[in-house]
């Protein structure tokens, strides 16, 4: 089957491998969508950043190359031995967090933060971007029969945002900043607004971003042409409850510090490539609040039920779909080339 492979830094390749095979506890998905992740632009671009490559991941036991792909739902059309949750002809979507079950984090109930974690479609195991995949049967989810399967390939993107949001300290009413209106920035404005967001600012440079995070309710701000910190605390009498970095800029990490309140908090969502520099009086002067997030947990099913009440509708978000022999070029490089592209979804059945 084909199946997109990640070689090395800037070298993806679309290969012919095994077809996928549901083994014990494993279901075998036909895959329908699967979406491009700020996460494989980073691999393409910088990587390695989660792909094994010297040694082989601790869990999956393969390093490079690997089958990228983590954001993805299909059909089920092979149960392995033991799985009797699910059947064929099954819509599912699948949560590509892989962890050790007896860590220390994972026995806390806080699997993404296990010391081996890793994802399915970055650490090997088989990726999305194939014509099959093979899935532990854990990490599968059922589609609402309202879901199509093209918003069932943003639940995992969605999933982030929602948790991003639950993991801050924001409450119904508060009002929010989001620096960045890339794919995960705009899912975090949808998101806000599912948990009562009396206020969504939105800093983007892009015209097109600002345009789509207009479309979903954001107050938007060109940090091009005023100072969107400046302009933030004075529209709101001193800062935002919560700001939400998701654009792994050095410059913007400041920026997302200053924009809020008294004690209020700075969410980082970005994956970074490299460091970045704060001011720490910043955080100090005004007991401000600064935290992280990685992934998810526990939040899929919520995050299904929102779909299903009309939030994360794909004509929000996703600005192309593409056939997976295109995935390169129309794909990985038009997302790096054009910035008014949000959400790319690749399908091996085009």
């Amino acid at each position: 089957m084909k199946a997109l492979r990640w070689h090395g830094q800037k070298d993806i390749r679309i290969d012919d491998v095994a077809e996928a095979q549901a083994g014990p506890g494993r279901v075998k998905i036909k895959v329908k969508w699967c979406g491009i992740c700020g996460t494989d632009l980073h691999e393409y671009l910088a990587g390695p950043i989660f792909i094994p490559v010297e040694h082989p991941h601790p869990l999956t036991g393969e390093k490079a190359p690997v089958t990228l792909g983590h954001e993805f739902c299909g059909e089920i059309v092979e149960v392995g031995a033991g799985v009797s949750d699910y059947h064929v002809g099954d819509r599912v979507t699948v949560e590509p967090i892989l962890f050790d079950p007896n860590s220390k984090a994972s026995r806390q109930g806080l699997y993404n933060l296990c010391d081996k974690m890793g994802f399915y479609g970055l650490a090997g195991m088989g990726g999305g971007f194939s014509e099959y995949a093979s899935v532990p049967a854990s990490i599968i989810h059922r589609l609402p029969d309202s879901v199509s399967y093209e918003q069932g390939a943003l639940t995992e993107p969605a999933a982030v945002a929602v948790h991003a949001v639950r993991e801050s300290r924001f409450q119904m009413g508060d009002k929010a900043a989001v620096f960045g209106a890339g794919p995960i920035g705009l899912l975090v404005v949808e998101a806000l607004k599912a948990a009562g967001a009396q206020e969504i600012y939105v800093v983007e440079l892009s015209p097109q971003r600002r345009e789509k995070a207009a479309s979903l309710g954001a107050i938007v701000i060109d940090p091009s042409a005023t100072d969107a910190v400046q302009e933030i605390v004075a529209r709101t009498d001193g800062g935002v409850d919560v700001a939400y970095e998701v654009t792994g800029v050095a410059p913007v990490l400041q920026q997302s510090i200053d924009c809020v309140r008294i004690q209020g908090e700075t969410m980082i969502v970005s994956v970074w490539e490299k460091a970045a520099p704060i001011y720490p009086n910043q955080i100090l002067f005004k007991e401000r609040h600064v935290t992280g997030i990685i992934g998810y947990r526990n939040v899929f099913p919520a995050t299904l039920a929102l779909m299903e009440k009309g939030y994360f509708k794909p004509k929000d978000f996703v600005t192309r779909q593409i056939a997976l022999d295109d995935v390169i070029e129309q794909g990985f490089n038009t997302l790096i080339a054009d910035k008014s592209q949000v959400k790319i979804l690749v399908s091996p059945e085009k």
